[in-house]
C-alpha cells in the first residue's frame, strides 16, 4: 500500500472514530466522492495532490488533502463539520504501517453555497509531510 493510501486510511479511522462527528453526519457519512443521492450532511474526501519532498538522506512526499463538508441546511452546519474535522486532524499523531507522518497541518478552509445545487460546502485543505521507507 502506498504511503498516501496509508495516510488516507488513518485519517478515515480518526474521523469515523469520533462520536461528535458521527452524530452530525452519521456512521455512513464519509465518502470518497459526493454521491448524487447521499444523505446530507456528509464529508467527502476531495482532491489529493502529492509532491516529492525527499531530502539528500530521506525519501518523502508532501500531500495536500482536501475534504468537503456538505450540508443542505446551511453554511453553519457545513462549517461546524469542518471545525470538527480540523480539530481532529490538526497536528494529529497518526500511525502508518510503512511511513512516518512528520506533520499534518491545516492550511485553509473556504465555505460557499453551490449555485447549481443550493447546497453549502466547507472545503478544508491540509498539508501532510511523510517520510517513506
Amino acid at each position: 500500500m502506498s504511503a498516501v493510501n496509508e495516510l488516507l486510511q488513518a485519517v478515515h479511522g480518526r474521523l469515523s472514530g469520533d462520536a461528535a462527528l458521527m452524530a452530525l453526519i452519521g456512521t455512513a457519512g464519509i465518502h470518497d466522492r459526493r454521491l448524487a443521492k447521499a444523505a446530507l450532511p456528509c464529508l467527502v474526501f476531495g482532491t489529493i495532490e502529492v509532491r516529492d519532498h525527499s531530502t539528500g538522506t530521506e525519501t518523502g512526499c508532501e500531500c495536500f488533502l482536501t475534504f468537503e463538508a456538505w450540508s443542505d441546511s446551511g453554511r453553519r452546519e457545513a462549517e461546524e463539520i469542518a471545525g470538527l474535522v480540523r480539530g481532529l486532524l490538526e497536528d494529529a499523531d497518526l500511525a502508518l504501517p510503512a511511513a512516518v507522518l512528520v506533520s499534518l497541518g491545516h492550511r485553509r478552509t473556504v465555505s460557499r453555497r453551490e449555485v447549481k445545487t443550493a447546497l453549502f460546502v466547507a472545503e478544508l485543505q491540509f498539508r501532510a509531510v511523510l517520510e517513506v521507507g
